[in-house]
């Protein structure tokens, strides 16, 4: 063989091998595709068809008489008069989840999705109640918000959250995801966050597609529609979506802080059990009577009405200047007490309460001082003798959920700027170094106490005002 045919085998041989390698490569390729593939359906296989567009035979519906139909693969609602919500229900229950469904409703007409939700003889003789995922075209804006049919009311109103806000378009098809992992409750509308809420009252339930009950005529025969509807059971955790920063939690928890709380500086000021952290307004301890702890409830007992007679005010031994102070706190009925910020207790030694500038906790519909003031700014949620509360985001009034219900107050103070939230609607916001609050106090109660208002840090009271009043889950974070 002479070298020329030697070196064409070389290069022949050289050019298989290359060959080899590219047929080898390819076969990978296409093995790490068909694995991609495989996995991918397998994921796609997670989920459940939750209403397969044909019957509603995994379905019952319960509560109200509205008309529920299917039309083209849809389901679909139709209001009715004189008939309470309406609810299509699973018949089976569900605890973590992650819920996907589109949705689009006519304009004048309120629905939701209930999740988690209950129905039984105990409870309002089979009355449906748990969480909702809300449905709505109003002004205020509150799709993709969490209420709590039948039983709390609203636990995450949109008004801690303008970007969610703009999330649902009325008349076009919305695409919502509700995420329930353990405590932690997340929902979306068209990808963007609208709620961010922790609550471990109800861990697993049905979930219904609700019809709203109806007042008006011209409403009737209005619907809401249901598509693409499917819900996702195993392997949650890794599959929920990543939290929007902007949106902030809301917790609900008992005497417990979540780990984003305590991230963001929360602590509890008052600890559940003991008089640590505080102590009479006029004393050097904490009142030895009128005040009573139980299971993480702080309770001023009643003792007639009269102010600070009894067991006193109590006061936090720190001072505190820019801050966020959140307390739940729940009225006896024709109550009156206050929660008060900026106090100096040595500005009033005489009979009644230490002054400060006051979140009003009242029962407006009994209590005679709710009459008394003027234009009512000594109603609940008020700066008390100054302010009135009214919601400032839409008519529909305050959002108090009423005596013997746990209401939560919210006081931020950052420099001269303060607002006060009940039940997380803002109801007042002024700025305490204005000549516009210095002519308010100067025409007031309060016109005796020089720099009223305008310290920069005080103590943190709650009232003695011979009502019974419980206070919980107070806590604060300082800026």
């Amino acid at each position: 063989m002479n070298i020329y045919n030697v070196f064409n085998k070389v290069i022949k041989m050289g050019s298989d091998i290359i060959k080899l390698q590219f047929m080898i490569q390819k076969t990978i390729i296409s093995a790490f595709f068909l694995i991609a593939l495989a996995v991918g359906m397998q994921a796609q296989d997670d989920w459940e068809v939750l209403f397969d567009g044909k019957d509603f035979s995994n379905f019952i519906q319960l509560n109200g008489e509205a008309t529920y139909k299917i039309e083209n693969g849809a389901m679909v609602g139709i209001s009715k008069l004189n008939t309470p919500n309406s609810f299509m229900a699973t018949k089976k229950k569900y605890g973590d989840f992650i819920l996907e469904f589109d949705v689009k409703v006519e304009n004048g007409l309120n629905s939701g999705v209930q999740f988690r939700s209950l129905s039984n003889t105990e409870f309002q003789d089979g009355r449906v109640h748990g969480y909702q995922c809300e449905i709505e075209t109003s002004a205020r804006k509150w799709a993709g918000g969490v209420y709590d049919e039948a039983r709390r009311g609203w636990l995450y109103p949109l008004t801690r959250n303008p970007k969610g806000q703009s999330a649902f378009v009325p008349g076009e098809w919305n695409h919502y995801r509700i995420e329930a992992i353990g405590p932690n409750i997340s929902t979306w509308v068209n990808e963007i966050q609208c709620a961010n809420l922790v609550d471990d009252l109800t861990l697993e339930g049905f979930i219904a597609f609700q019809v709203h009950a109806i007042r008006n005529k011209e409403h009737e025969g209005k619907t809401v529609q249901w598509k693409n509807i499917k819900i996702k059971t195993s392997d949650v955790a890794s599959s929920r979506m990543k939290v929007d920063k902007d949106v902030p939690e809301i917790s609900y928890l008992n005497n417990q802080l979540t780990k984003t709380e305590m991230r963001q500086g929360w602590r509890m000021l008052w600890d559940g059990s003991s008089t640590n952290g505080w102590r009479g307004a006029k004393l050097d301890h904490f009142p030895k009577e009128g005040w009573v702890m139980n299971d993480n409830v702080l309770t001023v007992m009643a003792s007639g009405g009269a102010e600070s007679r009894n067991g006193g005010d109590i006061v936090t031994i720190n001072t505190y200047g820019d801050f966020e102070l959140s307390v739940d706190f729940n009225l006896s009925k024709g109550a009156n007490s206050g929660i008060k910020y900026f106090v100096d207790p040595e500005l009033n030694k005489g009979e009644g309460s230490a002054i400060g500038l006051e979140f009003q906790i009242l029962d407006d519909k009994e209590h005679p001082d709710a009459k008394m003031g003027k234009n009512g700014n000594r109603t609940v949620g008020s700066l008390y003798d100054l302010i009135r509360a009214e919601n400032t985001q839409s008519s529909r009034g305050k959002n108090f959920k009423g005596v013997g219900n746990w209401n939560n107050a919210r006081i931020v103070v950052r420099g001269g700027h303060v607002e006060h939230w009940l039940n997380h609607v803002k109801v007042v916001s002024f700025d305490r170094h204005s000549q516009i609050f210095k002519a308010l106090v100067e025409k007031s109660k309060y016109e005796k106490w020089e720099n009223f208002g305008r310290l920069p840090e005080g103590h943190i009271l709650l009232q003695d005002h011979g009502d019974e009043v419980s206070f919980r889950n107070i806590k604060i974070r300082e800026f």
